[in-house]
């Protein structure tokens, strides 16, 4: 019996008569217990492991036959939050035509509503989660032959990941209702913040946790103090946040100290190769600070535990099969070019955009832009004349489903490579799945996180240090994207003619100040963590998202038809609704966002 298939029985199981299930459909209605498990079958140390790993499987949303946990696709509560992190946020389009999916049209154009399905699933698969790590401290409670130390470790890795539910929720929902292994009433209400619990869900998580783990999925300490660091940024707690990341930033990157270590005991750095981030040969690196661990081919005919919450984008018509989905927009394309010293144009970089094959069919001529790119364009945006991986150069508008709609682009960070397609892609479904990790946090990340907490405490030359860094391995050699061999032959292997015109450099000594340093910072994380589900989150966190995705509505309008009514309203739309079916089943105890 499967892992999933296992904690699917297990995540009904009740302590006591019953338990409530906040993710389910049933809303904070009681749920009986489920199955013929009994306390006296789970109260041990098997039990609690079972239970334990019900906790981590449902990280990635899904649930059995490729849903999302309690009902809907699985795009709808994909951990990727590519819909609600990169598509709301405006790195990216919907993608295929605008009459597919059309549940995303208004989320992309600010324009979402309560009973919008698409948050109710995210909200349960959530609350899924929630509900499984209550049930593991349940347990630790009322199982005496288990030793402390194993008591111990069981709670300290529940309580990060139910830190982790409820940081996504918090993020997501604004004010949401804080449920624990002690809450007997279910229907709580929605008015407290609960960012002062989810700290002390992951401080509990810094102080019990080991340093290195048996296996690389597991949560350690350094990832749960980088995560500590996370919740204190967002709470704009910049000194505890710096605090924090001294402890996991290592000397050679610019840190105080020794630094933190990954689960399986790899000292945290950048890898050579960026793109090593985004395949499933290289994953669990010393850049992987907390990951989704994916599986392809694991014997369930289903692409469940292979990142089904993506399964949609690959590009359209290609030897991906599907979908057409998940498109860069041209804006952030755009954001790559550079200057003759190789940094980027922060302030106007759509003055200087990069050319494209918008309205230009297969057939027609084009030549790629000989411009000065960063090269991480070339490892998020699939583009017209660049290859793609192994695959063969980008087509142009035979792998676009509707230009018209969504532009000429394609994501490239969730593509495995031919040569290991075999092993590492999932074809049990009628759209792919594949064994590449999502890191929710990964090294760089923490870099930038914590460039941006010393510049909000005026430190601006330790600032600066780290973003250099984090430009410093974009600009290592093993980052240059090479033509190939043979166009027509892309197995063969590559040459030693680089694709595109690559040129990017570190900020001069004393560049950042208060009127530089987070400008650029900001820009940093959009070009590093492109397509990665973070973009509309810094945004409102930043208190610039109104500002932001408003003009970008009036720039890719003028190429795409999916932004047609985009508006953005301050003070409203920083958080999305809460679920009206959530509202309606709380019996009014939930109190809806602002504005909606």
């Amino acid at each position: 019996m499967s892992i999933k298939k296992y904690i699917g029985i297990l995540s009904g199981f009740s302590v006591g008569a019953a338990i409530v299930i906040a993710g389910c459909s049933k809303g904070f209605l009681d749920k009986p217990a489920q199955g013929a498990l009994t306390s006296g079958q789970i109260n041990n140390k098997d039990g609690l492991t079972a239970l334990l790993n019900g906790a981590y499987a449902v990280l990635d949303g899904q649930g059995q036959n490729n849903t999302a946990i309690g009902g809907g696709n699985p795009w709808e509560a994909s951990p990727s939050n590519w819909i609600y992190g990169s598509v709301a946020g405006g790195d990216s389009h919907k993608g295929s035509s605008i009459s597919d999916q059309p549940p995303i049209v208004p989320i992309a154009n600010a324009q979402e509503i309560p009973a919008n399905g698409f948050f109710n699933n995210k909200w349960r698969a959530l609350y899924e989660g929630v509900t499984r790590c209550n049930n593991v401290l349940k347990t630790i409670a009322i199982s005496p032959t288990v030793s402390a130390a194993d008591k111990k470790e069981f709670a300290s890795e529940a309580k990060f990941l139910r830190g982790h539910y409820y940081f996504e929720l918090r993020k997501f929902f604004h004010m949401v209702p804080w449920i624990d292994e002690n809450t007997t009433d279910f229907r709580q209400p929605n008015n407290v913040d609960i960012f002062p619990k989810i700290e002390q869900d992951f401080q509990a998580a810094v102080d019990s946790l080991p340093a290195v783990q048996p296996s690389a999925g597991k949560a350690n300490k350094w990832a749960a103090l980088c995560y500590l660091g996370k919740t204190y940024l967002y709470e704009k707690k910049y000194a505890q946040a710096k605090a924090a990341f001294d402890q996991v930033i290592p000397s050679a990157y610019g840190g105080p100290g020794a630094g933190g270590v990954t689960a399986n005991n790899l000292p945290y750095g950048l890898t050579d190769r960026f793109e090593d981030n985004f395949d499933a040969a290289t994953k669990n690196s010393k850049e992987s600070v907390f990951a989704i661990q994916m599986t392809a081919n694991d014997g369930t005919n289903s692409i469940a535990n292979a990142n089904g919450g993506d399964m949609l984008n690959f590009p359209y018509n290609s030897p991906f099969r599907c979908c057409g989905f998940f498109q860069p927009s041209i804006d952030l394309a755009n954001s790559y070019r550079t200057d003759a010293t190789g940094l980027p144009y922060v302030s106007d970089y759509n003055s200087h955009p990069v050319k494209n094959d918008q309205g230009l069919k297969t057939s027609d001529p084009f030549t790629p832009d000989a411009g000065n790119l960063d090269p991480r364009i070339d490892w998020t945006i699939g583009r017209r004349g660049i290859p793609v991986h192994d695959w063969g150069n980008h087509p142009g508008n035979n792998w676009i489903r509707d230009q018209g709609s969504a532009g000429p682009y394609s994501n490239k960070k969730n593509l495995y490579w031919q040569g290991n397609a075999g092993t590492y892609s999932d074809q049990s479904s009628w759209a792919p799945g594949s064994a590449i990790n999502y890191c929710i946090i990964r090294f760089a990340d923490v870099l930038l996180m914590a460039a941006e907490a010393e510049a909000q405490l005026s430190n601006y030359a330790q600032a600066e240090t780290y973003v250099n860094a984090v430009r410093a391995r974009a600009a290592n050699p093993a980052n240059i994207l090479y033509k190939y061999i043979d166009d027509s032959h892309p197995m063969a292997g590559f040459s030693s003619t680089p694709a595109a015109n690559y040129v990017i450099g570190s900020y001069a000594p004393g560049y950042f100040t208060s009127a530089t340093a987070l400008p650029a910072i900001y820009f940093e994380r959009k070009l590093e963590l492109a397509c990665e589900g973070h973009r509309f989150f810094d945004l409102a966190r930043w208190g610039i998202a109104a500002q932001t995705m408003n003009s970008y509505y009036q720039y890719e309008r003028q190429y795409t038809g999916d932004l047609s009514t985009g508006n953005f309203t301050s003070g409203k739309n920083e958080y999305f609704p809460i679920p009206q079916q959530q509202i309606d089943l709380s019996n009014g105890t939930l109190k809806q966002n602002t504005g909606y």
